[in-house]
Formats: C-alpha cells, structure tokens, sequence
C-alpha cells in the first residue's frame, strides 16, 4: 500500500476550487492515494449520527453503494456510524470514496478504522486532512474538519442524527456555502431522527431513493 503523503497548497493547479470559495479554507491539504478525485465535480458527502440504528446502517451503505456506482464521489469524515458505513457502501461497490480526517494522517481515529483506513487506499481512494503529521483528533479539530467535508461536496445527505448532533455542525456549513441539504426521514419515535426530520421540515430535500439526488445532476438527467 503506498502510504507516501502529498502536500497540496492554496496555489497549486489541483487544489479544490469549491474549497477556495468557503470560509477560512484550509492552506495546505495533507493527502494520501488518489489526487484526482479532487477534481471531480460529481462529490456529494454522506455524513450522520455515530450512535447509529440498523435502519441508518443499512441506508446508509445502499445509498453509498448505488450512489457509487452511478459516478458519484463520495465523501465521509471516517467517524464511527454512518460515516463508515458510507465509506465501505463504495468499497462494497469497488469504488473510490475520499475520508475527510481531523487529526494528522499518522494517526487512525477511531483505532477500529485502521482496516476500513487501508482497504480505501488499496481501492484508490483518498485520505485527506489540513493536520499535519503529528496532531491528535480533538473537539477542536473534528468541527473544523466538518467544513471541509461540506466545502469538497456539491451536496450533503443526512442519514440519521439527533436534536443536537454534530453531524448538524456540518450542515450548517453547507448551508453557508450554499450547498444542497438532502435528509433521509425517519421513525418519529427515534432519537436519531429527530435532527433529519427537522432539516426536512426546514427545507432539506426529502431522500427515498438516490434517484431524489441524482436528478439535480443534469449529468444524471
């Protein structure tokens, strides 16, 4: 596995456009695999609750899976929950995903992901973080890293979250940047639909299928 970490500065040719745009963007980006999932236009993050429901680990591996396998790119931040399920839905499909980390790429958090860590560099994905080598996660660097994830994306689908979850710091983010929200609703009496249920009520796009995403794509038209 080639582990050889790559710098990517504001100035340089493949640094994101979308995330030059966004508020505070990130100096340098600290990357290992492939860089030129960086360029592609067709990235939609999939993020939610840690604490996760059966339903939230099913929902969210078929939508990364199908979603995938349509062309899209998808982005995660490798947290416990949905955010891996999504990552291994791409790698179940053979496809590449980009892992959003907030702590240096010498450092694997949670522990559990070291595998997950691996098998998106074998299958030519992307591990990217704006820590250098060295820096530990914290409650400091886990919601800075939220920015980034929803400044890569076009779009943000929520896949389970609560009243007050982290996961919202990110649509926040994407709301500022001027990103589509999508949500997939859930049990009313769930906890951990209370946050997606509540986007859907403000105006997040309601997602029963992935056809509700692509068709805002006219590549997917």
């Amino acid at each position: 596995m080639n582990t050889i970490i790559k710098t990517i500065n504001m100035d340089d040719k493949i640094y994101p456009e979308s995330l030059k745009q966004i508020y505070d963007p990130p100096r340098q980006l600290y990357c290992i695999g492939n860089i030129e999932l960086l360029e592609s236009n067709k990235k939609i993050a999939i993020i939610g609750c840690r604490d996760y429901s059966a339903y939230g680990h099913n929902i969210a591996e078929k939508f990364s899976y199908e979603l995938s396998m349509r062309g899209m790119i998808i982005v995660s931040g490798g947290a416990k929950g949905i955010d891996s399920f999504a990552h291994k839905g791409c790698l179940k499909a053979n496809k590449e995903t980009i892992m959003v980390l907030g702590n240096g790429l010498d450092y694997v958090y949670p522990p559990e992901n070291k595998l997950l860590e691996r098998e998106i560099i074998k299958n030519n994905g992307l591990l990217i973080s704006e820590y250098p080598i060295g820096v530990r996660p914290s409650k400091y660097t886990f919601p800075a890293r939220n920015r980034i994830i929803s400044g890569l994306s076009s779009g943000v689908l929520v896949i389970e979250a609560k009243q007050k979850s982290g996961t919202l710091i990110t649509v926040d983010f994407a709301l500022e940047q001027g990103k589509n929200i999508y949500a997939v609703p859930g049990n009313i009496n769930s906890e951990n639909a209370m946050g997606t249920n509540e986007l859907i009520k403000q105006g997040a796009k309601i997602v029963t299928s992935i056809y509700d995403i692509l068709e805002d794509y006219i590549d997917f038209a």
